[in-house]
């Protein structure tokens, strides 16, 4: 590891300490730390950094000469960081400074340590499956960021009415959901939006996305699990002339109508698990799943 990119919230700084730990644990080990543009100035203005840092600003900055990715922040934090990466294949590791964090999994008094099971080759690669979407009529404002890494959510916009959501999978009619939305989340997302609605669990190197509508008004409609490669359609229908498509946090107003093709992306995001994390720990952990006084003798 020679070259790596730092990314952070560019609103606030909550976390000086842990940037000080990262920027000076990486350049003991002789590491070149990039870092995202307006989180640098962020922490510049804060008199935070004791040195100059060479920075990026977009998607053409960065190429497969990095190494890593780190992020400072929660999940939400990755998910940005993502459209800075795209299909570089650039690993992404994520430092938790905020909160939950099933994405960002590195506790922030554990910095050194992941850093040096890095150096040390104490980790894997996940890959993790994103989404991409297209749009009939075409939708300028995801054409070039047309992917998540989540889900991708189709919701109701100026209304308290449900809106119509027809739903074909590889050219075959489903049904048409009558909800306040509609969820498609890869495994990644299925802890997140889609969990709080009712959806499932997927273990991340599973080959699914779940659909999951939001508030239904079929009451026998459900959670679904399909293969990755299905191909998925789905139509609006709204008393309003706009709905809303969500990817990950960006969000876009369409007129309703609009045909929405959405379709595993040919691209990944590979994320680094340190030897001492793993997906089952972090739901233990993060889900609270086996905190019954029951399973203490299991332990």
């Amino acid at each position: 590891m020679k070259k790596v990119a730092i990314y952070g919230q560019s609103y606030s700084i909550s976390a000086e300490k842990e940037i000080q730990i990262l920027l000076k644990t990486l350049e003991k080990n002789n590491i070149v730390s990039f870092l995202e543009k307006k989180f640098y100035d962020l922490l510049v203005e804060g008199n935070i950094l004791e040195k100059k840092y060479p920075v990026f600003s977009d998607f053409s900055d960065l190429n497969a000469s990095f190494d890593v990715l780190f992020t400072l922040g929660g999940d939400g934090t990755i998910l940005r960081a993502v459209t800075y990466i795209r299909d570089l294949n650039i690993p992404v590791l994520g430092i938790n400074t905020g909160r939950l964090g099933f994405l960002a999994t590195i506790n922030k008094k554990n910095i050194e340590e992941s850093i040096h099971l890095l150096l040390n080759g104490a980790y894997s690669i996940q890959e993790r499956t994103l989404l991409t979407v297209k749009t009939t009529p075409k939708t300028p404002a995801i054409s070039e960021l047309n992917f998540a890494l989540n889900e991708v959510t189709i919701a109701r916009k100026n209304t308290t009415s449900m809106i119509g959501i027809k739903t074909c999978l590889n050219e075959e009619y489903l049904t048409n959901y009558w909800a306040d939305g509609l969820i498609i989340a890869t495994p990644t997302g299925s802890t997140g939006y889609s969990l709080s609605c009712n959806g499932p669990v997927i273990s991340p190197d599973s080959k699914n996305v779940v659909i999951t509508p939001i508030a239904p008004h079929n009451l026998n409609a459900r959670p679904m699990v399909i293969a990755d490669d299905t191909e998925i359609k789905l139509t609006i229908d709204s008393r309003e002339k706009d709905f809303l498509i969500s990817l990950d946090s960006r969000i876009t107003t369409v007129a309703k109508n609009t045909v929405v093709h959405i379709q595993k992306a040919p691209f990944t995001i590979k994320s680094i698990i340190p030897k001492n994390q793993s997906f089952l720990q972090t739901l233990r952990t993060k889900l609270l799943w086996g905190e019954d006084t029951r399973n203490e003798t299991n332990l």
